[in-house]
């Protein structure tokens, strides 16, 4: 299954895409959920399967404005370094980290798929990082890595927007430059478990203005999936709706000589071919 969030006169919706558009479950389950995070924390997917199966489209999936598929997660977990070669890319001479490196993200820093990501007018040097994401489904505090897999609702894409020269304001951290409000997308849809094995190989490519720039497979990550949610939840529980933002490949603008910034008009698209494209142009700061 496919599911999405979106807004309809302005108010925030959900539902599921199917072929021709998309059929609206924001009252059509017969337990009244609010939102994704609420259907996925209610373990009641096969609900929204049920109420979704052999209806036509309530609307045109063009037609409408996309938001995160899950608005309002506890916690956007990003990962740092985690494809191979990333780590000589810092031309550093470091050896292979031995945990992951690790930084939150708030959802005010995330746009819809279809809605611009804004260069901030106190840059030049927004970046893009094309993501795999994965939900979490049933939470948990010490998560055993043998059972992390159980634990996965679905998949989902980002854009993991970055704005360099204000990684290294601080002393010791990278938030500022990961927060400016809708520097980053995330969507277009969470694809569910049961439709997408969450243990792939899942593939990756990042594409501006239909030039590669990205691209990997997940079999040649240095922390896999099951291994980040047995380390995250180590220290913090789990929550449903939780997602973890698994790491970039090579490619990131900031790494080309001299380095390409993303432009306003720019269009920059991230595809996984088991989860479809999420893709976002590049506007102005308002």
């Amino acid at each position: 299954m496919r599911l999405l969030s979106y807004l309809v006169d302005g108010e925030p919706r959900y539902g599921a895409a199917v072929e021709g558009g998309v059929v609206d479950l924001t009252r059509r389950i017969g337990r009244d959920f609010s939102d994704v995070k609420a259907l996925i924390a209610a373990n009641a997917l096969a609900d929204a399967q049920e109420a979704a199966a052999g209806q036509k489209p309530d609307y045109a999936l063009e037609k409408l404005v996309l938001l995160p598929p899950v608005l309002a997660p506890e916690k956007l977990w990003c990962i740092g370094v985690n494809y191979a070669e990333r780590n000589a890319e810092y031309k550093d001479n470091s050896d292979l980290p031995k945990y992951p490196s690790l930084f939150v993200r708030s959802i005010s820093s995330m746009t819809g798929s279809g809605q611009p990501i804004e260069k901030p007018g106190v840059s030049d040097q927004l970046d893009y990082e094309g993501e795999l994401v994965i939900v979490i489904g049933q939470g948990g505090r010490h998560i055993p890595r043998e059972k992390a897999w159980s634990h996965i609702f679905g998949m989902t894409l980002c854009n993991e927007g970055t704005v360099r020269d204000w990684l290294r304001h601080g002393k010791f951290n990278v938030t500022q430059g990961k927060n400016f409000d809708r520097s980053g997308s995330i969507g277009p849809w969470i694809v569910t478990a049961d439709e997408l094995d969450p243990r792939g190989p899942h593939d990756i490519v990042t594409r501006v203005n239909g030039e590669v720039r990205q691209q990997d497979t997940t079999e040649r990550l240095m922390f896999p999936f099951d291994f980040l949610i047995s380390y995250l939840s180590t220290f913090a529980t789990l929550k449903p709706g939780d997602m973890i933002v698994t790491g970039t490949p090579t490619g990131a603008g900031a790494r080309f000589d001299p380095p390409r910034w993303l432009k306003v008009g720019d269009v920059v698209e991230v595809e996984s071919s088991r989860i479809g494209v999420l893709c976002n142009s590049v506007a102005a700061e308002q």
